[in-house]
């Protein structure tokens, strides 16, 4: 590998444009491919792409893949270094950059706005890129450079190292316990645990009632009920829908796995009426879509149009919710459901550990302020926190003179 001192570049001038793609071929041989600024096919990537087919991982993973080494080439074309050529120096500094850098903006995306959404709480959409999607990054290119390395296309250093020369990757490591949240990676950033949100009832009866259709409402029941994901429920066939056992049949993202998971009855019932509004319109075999659009041409509902539909539905409201909210929405009732054991929920969400569904147990922000705000005020009133009866007031309080001194009024 050629070493060289990147030590003297300047990445506050550095201008990395938009150039290259990553296309939808429609092709099931090659999903995605990425193009450099000729619009001609990256040979390596291209290589590298068949080989996550190869051991099974989805489209979507594919695409998300594609994007992360579409930023990389397009780092490397800025600054004019072969791909096979980049070194740590290059690596480390396009970890400075991609923390820093703004992401490009889309056509129709959401406009960042500071601070929290007053409906829902949320922060709307950062400029700069996560620090998930930061480390995500590396692991790919480090497995993209691993790959190319063992074939002996690539450089023989991997860029990306797991650790410091001379150190060892998870050195402190307990061989006894599993890899949970750990910082692995020479530049990946230390990933802040995010807390789940879900959507309050009297909140989602507001956004249940701005959906224009019975499709519309069937999705969001069954997100809302089940606790699949968007994804898993959009791929969901005709006959994959079971409403005498109240059960629906999804694809498991990570595992892939075929599970039926059950719903609530409301949700089949917008589900009929969905389809007997679309009877005779769209197929309806065993093996055919479930989730159709509603104008013509009809096609099977994608991701985006889903996506879509549940932001017009928000828009309305002036909130920022999203369809994975649904499922920590779904997690959250479940979880709160002293009936139901956390082992339950666990197989229902489909997670891979029980710490994962454990983060559902943690009570809600919103809750705990509650909370907290009515035993003050029981405390104001003299209520007993054991009996529910009154009693004496609380010792502590301000006199009216007192009060006026400390806010000003009645002050010269």
């Amino acid at each position: 590998m050629i070493e060289r001192d990147g030590q003297d570049r300047d990445l506050r001038w550095l201008v990395v444009p938009r150039v290259g793609s990553l296309t939808e071929t429609g092709d099931v041989w090659e999903l995605y491919r990425l193009l450099d600024p000729a619009d001609e096919v990256v040979a390596p990537v291209a290589v590298y792409m068949r080989d996550l087919q190869a051991i099974g991982r989805p489209a979507t993973t594919q695409r998300s893949y594609g994007m992360d080494l579409l930023r990389w080439f397009r780092f490397l074309w800025a600054i004019e270094v072969p791909w096979e050529q980049a070194t740590r120096d290059e690596a480390r500094d396009f970890s400075r950059w991609i923390q820093i850098s703004d992401k490009p903006g889309r056509a129709g995306a959401m406009v960042a706005v500071k601070g929290p959404n007053p409906v829902t709480g949320k922060t709307g959409p950062a400029r700069t890129y996560a620090s998930a999607t930061r480390g995500h990054s590396e692991s790919v290119l480090r497995g993209f450079y691993d790959f190319h390395r063992d074939a002996g296309s690539g450089p023989m250093v991997n860029p990306f190292p797991l650790a410091r020369r001379g150190a060892r990757a998870h050195a402190h490591h307990n061989p006894m316990d599993l890899y949970h949240n750990e910082r692995t990676g020479l530049y990946r950033p230390r990933h802040v645990q995010r807390v789940p949100r879900s959507i309050p009832d009297e909140k989602f009866n507001e956004l249940f009632a701005q959906l224009g259709s019975h499709r519309d409402r069937a999705l969001v029941a069954f997100w809302v009920s089940s606790g699949a994901r968007a994804s898993e429920l959009l791929g969901a066939q005709y006959g994959d829908a079971d409403p005498g056992q109240q059960l629906i049949t999804v694809v498991r993202k990570g595992t892939r796995a075929i599970q039926q998971v059950p719903a609530s009855p409301d949700a089949f019932v917008w589900l009929r009426l969905y389809q007997a509004q679309m009877h005779g319109l769209v197929p309806a075999g065993g093996d055919d879509p479930l989730w159709w659009t509603l104008r013509r041409p009809f096609r099977q509902l994608t991701y985006h149009a889903a996506y879509r539909m549940f932001r017009r539905a928000n828009a309305a409201l002036g909130a920022n919710w999203s369809l994975h909210d649904l499922r920590h929405t779904a997690a959250y009732r479940m979880a709160r459901d002293p009936d139901m054991p956390i082992t339950d929920v666990q197989w229902v969400l489909g997670h891979a550990h029980l710490s994962t569904t454990q983060l559902y147990l943690n009570p809600l922000p919103e809750d705990v302020i509650a909370g907290v705000l009515a035993h003050h005020a029981r405390r104001a009133a003299g209520v007993s926190p054991a009996t529910g009866t009154e009693g004496r007031p609380s010792t502590v309080s301000y006199r009216p003179e007192a009060l006026n001194v400390l806010f000003g009024e009645g002050t010269a």
